[in-house]
């Protein structure tokens, strides 16, 4: 994706309020079936949705236990009280829309909208979107919208809006402040130095500066490069395979010079996701991650009300192009099917549920952004998120050019976990990869 410039700090700070189940918050994937199975899974699907004719057929992201299942839930049966328009809600989970939805679509299932993230909705799915141009214009939808999401949205549909965001998500550097008070941390590190000397305190202090996994252990390698080179090049590196570039072996050293201080945890080189958020940095060992903003959610039940939440944007490194104004962010959003004979109806749903009360509700039970700008109460736990937003002008994709190669992604994370953890040098680091 080519990346792009939008708007200011001041617009970003009241426009872009920026949280979601992210990266890799899904659910194991289904054992396989039989054709046959298939078949008549697809068959009940769409006898289901058929018998909802006369309303609308909405698939959901998520679980119908989960804080944002729950809410939307509620919004359904508030919206159905007050309109008429019956909505049958099926929650689908992460991985039964990403692998079922395509094949419904494909079949003619009546589907009127569905969500997901931001990317995937409009670069994977993007042939079965509708154009909804004229009907937020109609409805007025962008005066109190998050314009910054608005834009990213005209950006990855080409320039066209075919997506409305909600629960907004920000990728940052996340931290135990009470950790930064007692190593003596007294601002958040804005350089590659800064951080090398924070990492110093904290460590001296008897806490572990940084942990990670093999779910999000990639984006500081990408974040890395990025800060070095701005996104498209980056990824273009990763994409041609082109590891003799300088910066490949600048990032390398980098994290080989943190790992040789002892400034990562012992278990970086194997943990798998979520032992780091979970053993780590919720029960205060360690301090600092890069994560989603999701995070202070998914860990609740484990750090309680009371952890001091503190957020910071990847550190600049010296000459590089791109400093903390570049992040990835985004949203999960609502699509309309281009098929569906009720766009109106469904353009009311998604107004309901991402404007005023719902919105607001779905920020606090999942401790996310709010999408809706007049809704000012942020969740106590991502207070410390504003200040990062203030400086965004710059969206990077998922992973900051990481996984822009797929076949190449499980061999650059075997060998960054192994730099990290020590037991590799940045030379053999750049070597594995060329080989």
């Amino acid at each position: 994706m080519k990346r792009r410039i939008l708007g200011t700090a001041v617009v970003l700070l009241s426009s872009l309020a920026l949280f979601a189940c992210g990266g890799k918050n899904e659910e194991a994937k289904p054992a396989e079936t039989t054709k046959a199975e298939g078949t008549e899974a697809q068959k009940a699907d769409a006898e289901k949705t058929e018998a909802s004719s006369d309303g609308l057929v909405y698939w959901s992201m998520w679980e119908a236990t989960e804080p944002q299942g729950q809410v939307l839930k509620e919004a359904v049966e508030a919206f159905t009280a007050e309109t008429g328009i019956p909505v049958d809600v099926q929650f689908k989970g992460r991985t039964g829309i990403r692998e079922g939805l395509q094949p419904a679509l494909d079949a003619g299932t009546n589907i009127d909208l569905f969500d997901e993230d931001i990317d995937r909705v409009n670069k994977t799915w993007g042939d079965y979107l509708l154009d909804l141009e004229e009907l937020a214009k109609a409805n007025d939808y962008e005066k109190t919208a998050n314009a910054g999401l608005i834009n990213a949205c005209r950006e990855v549909g080409g320039g066209t809006l075919k997506s409305i965001p909600y629960q907004p998500n920000v990728f940052a550097m996340f931290y135990n402040q009470e950790i930064f008070d007692k190593a003596g941390v007294t601002e958040v590190p804005k350089t590659w130095e800064e951080l090398d000397a924070a990492c110093a305190k904290i460590k001296e202090a008897g806490f572990t500066p940084i942990t990670s996994d093999d779910a999000y252990i990639l984006s500081n390698f990408g974040y890395h490069l990025s800060r070095i080179n701005g996104y498209e090049k980056a990824s273009e590196i990763v994409k041609e395979g082109k590891w003799d570039d300088p910066s490949v072996l600048e990032v390398a050293k980098a994290y080989e010079d943190f790992a040789k201080k002892g400034y990562f945890s012992e278990q970086i080189a194997s943990n798998v996701w979520p032992a780091g958020q979970n053993q780590e940095l919720a029960l205060g060992t360690a301090a600092i991650y890069l994560n989603g903003s999701w995070l202070p959610n998914e860990v609740k039940d484990i750090t309680g009300e009371d952890f001091n939440w503190g957020c910071f944007s990847y550190p600049a490194v010296k000459d590089g192009k791109d400093g903390v104004e570049a992040s990835n962010y985004g949203a999960q959003v609502f699509a309309i099917n281009k098929k569906s004979t009720k766009a109106e109806d469904a353009f009311k749903l998604i107004q309901f549920f991402t404007k005023g009360k719902y919105d607001e509700k779905l920020s606090q039970e999942s401790l996310g952004i709010p999408a809706d700008s007049d809704n000012k109460d942020w969740p106590k736990q991502l207070a410390n998120v504003r200040p990062v937003m203030e400086e965004l002008k710059t969206r990077y994709p998922w992973a900051a050019s990481a996984e822009d190669n797929v076949d190449m992604t499980p061999i650059l994370k075997e060998n960054f976990m192994k730099l990290c953890g020590g037991s590799i040098t940045a030379e053999e680091f750049v070597a594995n990869l060329k080989k």
